[in-house]
């Protein structure tokens, strides 16, 4: 039997979307500009959640997959919005071709909240603020 007849190897979306958040908190955590950052306070149910689309899948080879994907992280305030964005791409970008063998048509990266100890505090009424 040759390997095109036994079919291909299809990653399901929900698979490349999980990469993708492993990929960004590997960004945030490991990054210069999320280094010199404040803190993000840890919750478990918070962290880079994402979503893809494969545009197209690997070939028969496992070869020449395509994939956008969107990413919705909190980042602590203030630092390089742009720097820890930039390395999120970067990394998700890394990651899928490593992991799935997938190119990137495009990494969408959505800041979906900041945290800055100022803000937090105010938050939670555990600081003066005026």
């Amino acid at each position: 039997m040759r390997a095109a007849d036994r079919g291909a190897t299809r990653i399901a979306e929900r698979v490349v979307a999980k990469l993708a958040a492993q990929a960004a908190r590997e960004a945030l955590r490991d990054a210069p500009a999320a280094r010199a950052a404040p803190p993000v306070p840890h919750r478990p149910d918070v962290g880079p959640h994402a979503t893809a689309v494969v545009r197209r899948p690997p070939a028969g080879d496992g070869t020449g997959g395509l994939a956008s994907v969107r990413v919705a992280v909190e980042l602590g305030y203030p630092s390089d919005i742009g720097a820890q964005c930039g390395a999120v791409r970067r990394q998700v970008t890394l990651r899928l071709k490593e992991l799935a063998d997938m190119d990137t048509a495009e990494v969408a990266v959505d800041v979906a909240r900041l945290h800055s100890a100022h803000l937090d505090e105010r938050a939670t009424g555990s600081g003066r603020v005026r």
